[in-house]
């Protein structure tokens, strides 16, 4: 039997991830590091900011309390509803991101928030994000760091390994369905289609992480992010 593809699999774990994002604090990865870093990445509020892969819509209702005009898009029909019923964005479409259903040049900022790397066709996904983006604009990426790999893929960095990982946590579960690629990967596809690069940032955990849950945070790397710029 087939392995089913990324989207298929993020379809199938839909509630499973509901879950898990929505219980109050309990993602301490994401409320306490992963996202306060990213959004100290993020340009103004402008007339109009993508979210690829929005799942289920706890980025966008972030933003939108940021100002920001939130359009969302996924691939999950579960997910595109939970993140419309949740209200915020002004939009959410079921589509896949490697086929926007947006005219060119459609918004002035786009993030793909820990979304690229459970994406079949990343490169794809690019060069449509480039599309509906107008020039000058901003694309804000935050993927696993690269370095941040299973002992079995670590062995070798330059292959893409697709890697699930079952996470138990205070009765909750989660199968994450993720690829790892190099940084080349990325940076390849997004500087083939003419963004720059203009800022690559690390988050890291406080010292006083110690005994918690972010702790080998504090160490090594966990999560990579990336503020691009649409050239003219």
């Amino acid at each position: 039997m087939a392995e089913p593809s990324l989207s298929e699999a993020w379809e199938a774990k839909a509630r499973e991830w509901a879950a898990w994002a929505r219980a109050p604090g309990h993602d301490v990865y994401f409320w306490r590091l992963n996202w306060p870093a990213f959004v100290g990445l993020l340009p103004p509020p402008g007339r109009g900011t993508l979210d690829v892969g929005c799942g289920e819509g706890r980025v966008g209702r972030e933003l939108v309390r940021l100002g920001h005009r939130v359009t969302g898009v996924d691939s999950s029909p579960t997910l595109t509803a939970l993140a419309s019923e949740a209200g915020g964005y002004e939009r959410v479409v079921c589509a896949s991101a490697t086929r926007l259903p947006f005219p060119d040049g459609a918004f002035d900022m786009a993030i793909a928030f820990m979304s690229l790397m459970n994406m079949d066709e990343p490169a794809s996904v690019v060069r449509e994000v480039a599309r509906v983006l107008e020039p000058r604009s901003a694309l804000c990426v935050a993927i696993i760091h690269p370095l941040n790999r299973s002992e079995s893929a670590a062995e070798d960095y330059f292959r893409t390994h697709r890697t699930p990982t079952v996470v138990e946590r205070d009765g909750l579960s989660m199968s994450f369905e993720d690829v790892q690629r190099p940084l080349g990967t990325y940076a390849g596809a997004l500087t083939e289609v003419g963004f720059a690069i203009e800022e690559v940032r690390e988050p890291r955990a406080d010292a006083d992480a110690d005994g918690s849950l972010l702790a080998p945070a504090a160490r090594r790397p966990y999560f990579l992010h990336l503020r691009c710029r649409l050239q003219a």
